[in-house]
């Protein structure tokens, strides 16, 4: 007899996760929870009820968190500039935190006395929610069903649905994507199929959300985003929320032809793994905000967060955003950000995001000091003589010593 009667589901509706929750039911005779999580991926999220019911459970969470995925979890990997081995915007890393949270927030709520997911035992998504889930209730109990079972394939799923009688909307005769997908509001996501062969380019037809670089408009689009502490609050004057910024951002993106990548990553649990992404308006995000801290952030506290950045990125990664490191590395930077506030313009055009202008009123951009005409005596060129030789004073005396610099 399992010692388990009730465990929390993150539910997604679709075939893997539906067999889950039959799955769980006979192999640990318990009642199953699901949660279905709107963190914006584009899809309805309310069918999910349905076909929950479908399959005898009681207890149903469907949450709409696009807001507190943008402003708790987005903005603030953002203010860090944070990209992972130099091109990954961490798109599906940021989103399962707060997944994490709910996960055992609801168990808590429920009496739950374990968890459970639909994370594969070769990615990275079964690291991130499970260390999450043990810095929020190191007690928990973490049920795995890809560790688990036997059903490591599509017809064997199919072959379980049917002989369960599980109501999910797939059928042999229904064509599918060739890709695993993963989407929310930052970013989608691309792996399998031809991607696997590194060498073989991305279908056209594959992207949702961007057009072609080729296809876009040949005339640029022009936008304004203010920031308050790091942030974005407002698109060409308006003001929105977190959430609202970064969905207009994509759609503005994705018309231009803004966002794709095409990479290969190192995973936390030792493979490389190909993978295709889109994200629009994280893209141009990460453009304008590195702008505006360049004219409001001082050098050595830019430098030292430049430096920062991959230890952070590495960090979120890897599923630890409830760590000590994280919070630790999280305080430094909101810190550098009391004063980058301002204006950025971007150029949108034919794939690219580019900055053509910033303003703040706190920055530190002085006119009169960088000229190129008369400064009027605002800097001496006489003091960059002794600037020179003093920071020349070590190569000198190696030199002098015979130490050759070649």
């Amino acid at each position: 007899m399992s010692d388990v009667k009730k465990v929390v589901l993150a539910y997604s509706g679709g075939l893997d996760t539906s067999v889950i929750v039959k799955w769980l039911q006979e192999t640990y005779d318990c009642e199953v929870v699901t949660f279905t999580a709107d963190i914006g991926q584009g899809e309805e999220v309310e069918p999910a009820r349905a076909k929950a019911q479908a399959l005898g459970v009681k207890e149903i969470y469907i949450e709409d968190l696009r807001e507190e995925f943008v402003r708790d979890y987005v903005y603030p990997m953002f203010r860090a500039n944070t990209i992972y081995e130099g091109e990954y915007l961490l798109g599906t890393s940021i989103a399962r935190p707060l997944i994490a949270k709910r996960l055992i927030e609801i168990a808590n709520e429920t009496g739950a006395d374990a968890i459970s997911h639909g994370a594969t035992g070769k990615g990275n998504d079964q690291v991130r929610f499970e260390l999450g889930a043990y810095a929020l209730k190191p007690g928990v109990k973490v049920i795995a069903p890809w560790r688990e079972w036997d059903l490591n394939s599509r017809e064997k799923l199919m072959s379980y649905c049917e002989q369960h009688e599980i109501p999910v909307d797939f059928s042999k005769s229904k064509k599918k994507s060739p890709y695993s997908m993963d989407a929310n509001l930052l970013h989608i996501s691309y792996e399998g199929g031809i991607l696997e062969d590194p060498w073989a380019e991305a279908e056209e037809d594959m992207w949702r959300w961007s057009v072609s670089p080729e296809a876009a408009p040949d005339q640029p689009t022009y936008i304004e985003l203010s920031y308050e502490k790091g942030d974005i609050v407002a698109i060409d004057g308006e003001s929105l929320k977190p959430h609202e910024v970064l969905s207009k951002l994509n759609k503005l993106g994705g018309e231009n032809g803004i966002g794709r990548l095409d990479i290969v990553e190192n995973r936390y649990v030792g493979m490389k793994s190909r993978g295709c992404y889109e994200t629009p308006g994280g893209t141009i995000m990460l453009r304008a905000h590195r702008a505006i801290e360049s004219i409001t952030l001082d050098r050595e506290a830019a430098h030292l967060k430049d430096e920062l950045m991959p230890k952070y990125a590495k960090v979120i990664y890897n599923g630890y955003w409830w760590s000590p490191e994280r919070r630790m590395l999280q305080a430094a930077i909101d810190e550098t950000q009391e004063f980058v506030n301002g204006t950025v313009r971007v150029k949108l055009y034919k794939g690219s995001a580019t900055v053509v202008g910033r303003k703040s009123e706190q920055s530190l951009f002085d006119e009169s000091i960088a000229t190129f005409e008369d400064d009027a005596g605002a800097y001496d060129q006489k003091d960059a003589e002794g600037f020179i030789k003093l920071n020349a004073l070590r190569l000198r005396i190696a030199a002098g010593k015979g130490r050759s610099a070649d």
